[in-house]
């Protein structure tokens, strides 16, 4: 069912107008290269100036009634009718107004895809805060760190949106690291690391490796200058990894 400005609740369309916030996802595009895949076009308010800049654009929406808008309104861009959760994410750079709803199954699948390089996302504001680090690592967050360098750009109001959702969101960049802190091929031991060490009991880093099974944990922590009573969340991307490094 669609609201009086357009959006329809079950796929939980939330639609950008604000120029300003738009300004912003293009200028972030502007400093990366090759083809885009836009996720979630709705009505055309980012696909259009995309199309402008002569990149090859892929634009997807599971919304019909925007496919069909959007392809009149950008006949340079090539709009589908496809599910970002199930659509082939090889194209470089990834943008998108991400419906608040699915956040989280599209950021797990994207972090999961080995093609592409750069991420210009929307997303709700304490999604992309928390994904970005700020007030400390989530474990998602530690798991991808070593891939990935994550940011938060800036907030966006509520009312930038139509219809206005009841949560701002945030402009999140996500680029893959040129030189990873781990081979690839160790991201699945890595991940189940950070896992076992991020629901272990204990007070404190040490406590927790140990509960975790890490041999002589100590040590490894006075090397990389890490607290013994520090929390899973306060540890940055290099000190993840040079734990795993150390104790696997």
């Amino acid at each position: 069912m669609r609201s009086p400005s357009g959006g329809r609740h079950e796929l939980g369309q939330n639609f950008l107008y604000d120029r300003g916030a738009i300004g912003r996802i293009l200028h972030l595009v502007d400093h990366t290269s090759g083809p885009i895949l836009e996720i979630g076009c709705g009505h055309g308010a980012l696909t259009r100036p995309l199309a402008a800049r002569g990149r090859s654009l892929l634009a997807i929406d599971i919304d019909p009634a925007c496919v069909l808008a959007t392809r009149r309104s950008a006949p340079a861009a090539r709009v589908m009718y496809l599910d970002a959760l199930r659509v082939r994410l090889d194209r470089p750079v990834v943008v998108g107004n991400l419906p608040f709803h699915l956040t989280t199954p599209i950021l797990r699948r994207l972090l999961s895809a080995p093609r592409w390089t750069d991420a210009v996302l929307l997303l709700q504001w304490e999604v992309a805060r928390k994904r970005a680090g700020v007030g400390g690592r989530t474990m998602l967050t530690a798991q991808t760190d070593p891939w990935f360098t994550v940011r938060l750009d800036r907030r966006v109001p509520a009312e930038a949106f139509r219809p206005r959702p009841s949560i701002d969101g945030g402009i999140l960049t996500i680029s893959r690291r040129d030189v990873p802190l781990l081979p690839a091929e160790r991201r699945r031991d890595y991940e189940r690391f950070v896992k076992a060490v991020f629901t272990a009991r204990g007070r404190g880093i040490a406590a927790m490796l140990r509960s975790a099974g890490a041999p002589r944990p100590d040590r490894s922590l006075r090397e990389l200058g890490i607290a013994a009573r520090a929390l899973p969340r306060d540890l940055g991307p290099e000190e993840w990894a040079g734990l795993f490094e150390r104790l696997r």
